[in-house]
């Protein structure tokens, strides 16, 4: 029972790593990334997309696992069209340059850090004071939309594999773990590139920012077109199948 409740978790914490590579999890983050230019606020952006994420899928997986909580198709739908138009939002505001403006203001305005802080303030709390309210809500909220989309998708794959609710929940905390730490590692790797052109190449840096802009924008139109139209939440009749 133990050994088959460990490969239940390791495998929930790979899955999870996996999971964080779809591909509207990747390209969301990378339109934040595009404009860092250090490798661990980067990599702070993935623990913080990570835990919006994590939350949602812990909140909305356990009650449909404890409850039974069924989603509703034009429920599910809007949920996964909500991504597509974030997308489209985070695609704009990199393209327009309104993400670096926005960012500058709200850092101007906080509290400044004084230089004699005192030692016991660890990393986590210097870094997020350096980067800014702005900065760290953004992958915060993007990662709670991600999760409110595949949330009910996980769930009904667990509950089709794990019969103890007890366990299945333990899993979707694990898958929760996997997938910030898979983004970690993915937004750490993104920056690399980033940070690299900015010093040497302003115009690829600049090209790499609008691509990554662009990218976003016209996969959040598929996104928004596939679930308003093909699948028919703008329809009387919608159809949605949890993937």
């Amino acid at each position: 029972m133990q050994i088959t409740l460990l490969s239940i978790m390791a495998l929930g914490f790979f899955l999870g790593m996996r999971h964080a590579t779809d591909p509207d999890h990747v390209i969301a983050v990378t339109t934040i990334v595009s404009r860092q230019r250090n490798v661990r606020h980067a990599a702070l952006i993935g623990l913080l997309w990570g835990l919006g994420h994590t939350i949602t899928i812990f909140v909305v997986g356990s009650a449909i696992i404890l409850f039974g909580f069924v989603i509703p198709p034009r429920i599910g739908l809007t949920m996964e069209l909500s991504v597509g138009l974030m997308l489209i939002l985070l695609g704009i505001l990199n393209l327009s340059g309104l993400t670096r403006w926005i960012t500058e203001t709200l850092t101007a305005m906080s509290p400044r850090h004084h230089t004699h802080s005192h030692e016991h303030v660890g990393w986590m709390d210097r870094t997020l004071g350096r980067m800014g309210f702005y900065q760290v809500v953004r992958p915060l909220a993007v990662g709670v939309v991600h999760g409110l989309a595949g949330s009910a998708a996980i769930a009904l794959l667990v509950l089709t594999t794990i019969r103890v609710s007890v366990w299945a929940v333990l899993y979707l905390l694990v898958f929760g773990i996997g997938t910030v730490a898979g983004m970690m590692l993915i937004t750490a790797a993104m920056a690399v590139p980033f940070k690299f052109s900015e010093n040497r190449f302003a115009r690829l840096h600049r090209g790499l920012g609008l691509a990554s802009g662009l990218l976003s924008l016209v996969f959040g139109l598929f996104i928004v077109y596939q679930m308003g139209f093909v699948n028919g939440l703008f329809a009387h009749s919608p159809k949605w199948v949890p993937h």
